[in-house]
């Protein structure tokens, strides 16, 4: 749990870089989260499998930042309270960058969490100690795996299994040290301007999710642990 500090500082740097492709024009971030969208005809290069990702996305951020929140004051695990605080800055981050891209083009952006998320955040607050611990954990390994699915949808399959193949053991797919700097993750091609700049967003965003996940992995092996002893 040491890197959090890094894996922050390279979200923002990645993410910076998805919002300022030379097919963006220049938009201030609006506030995270918040609905977006100007006044006018919605960009008709916008198609619903954009929208959904948008909205699937900022919604997972959304979440992350709450849960995140609700961890930092029930946990009582000190690392989980860690790993809680880097999801706040993270997502937070991550919701800004999406938001300002998806206002460039017109597209709504949620500004609460679903009921999916609600139901769960209704779950972990009668939870305590311990068992609030396992239960915040397990979700983020979900929620992370389904993030990390949707955006890999976006991404150039090629050099996503090279980069797995730097970083993750390949028979236990558990994150590995490399001492090369690992191959960059190509977003997948489109025509369509609007789908790239997505797509670039999700290649840009895929290694930081994806530590995310080892991260709760980790964490999850960890606690549990801790309850069983």
């Amino acid at each position: 749990m040491k890197r959090y500090g890094f894996l922050s500082i390279a979200l923002a740097a990645a993410l910076a870089i998805g919002c300022n492709s030379k097919d963006h024009t220049t938009a201030a971030n609006p506030p995270a989260g918040g609905a977006v969208g100007t006044a006018g005809s919605e960009d008709h290069n916008v198609s619903n499998g954009d929208k959904d990702f948008v909205k699937d996305i900022a919604t997972a951020n959304i979440a992350e930042v709450e849960l995140g929140r609700m961890a930092q004051d029930r946990a009582v695990n000190p690392d989980v309270k860690k790993f809680a605080q880097m999801m706040v800055d993270d997502h937070t981050k991550a919701n800004e960058s999406l938001t300002t891209l998806a206002s460039q083009h017109n597209i709504p952006v949620p500004s609460a969490m679903d009921d999916k998320h609600n139901d769960l955040r209704e779950k972990l607050a009668a939870k305590t100690g311990p068992d609030f611990d396992r239960d915040y954990i397990d979700a983020m390994v979900d929620g992370h795996k389904d993030v990390l699915d949707k955006i890999g949808s976006r991404v150039d399959k090629d050099t996503l299994d090279k980069w797995k193949t730097q970083t993750h053991d390949p028979v236990t797919g558990k994150k590995v040290e490399t001492k090369v700097e690992a191959i960059a993750i190509l977003p997948e091609k489109s025509d369509n301007p609007v789908t790239m700049s997505i797509n670039e967003w999700a290649a840009n965003a895929y290694p930081t999710v994806s530590a995310h996940l080892d991260e709760a992995k980790k964490l999850q092996d960890a606690v549990k642990k801790r309850m069983t002893n």
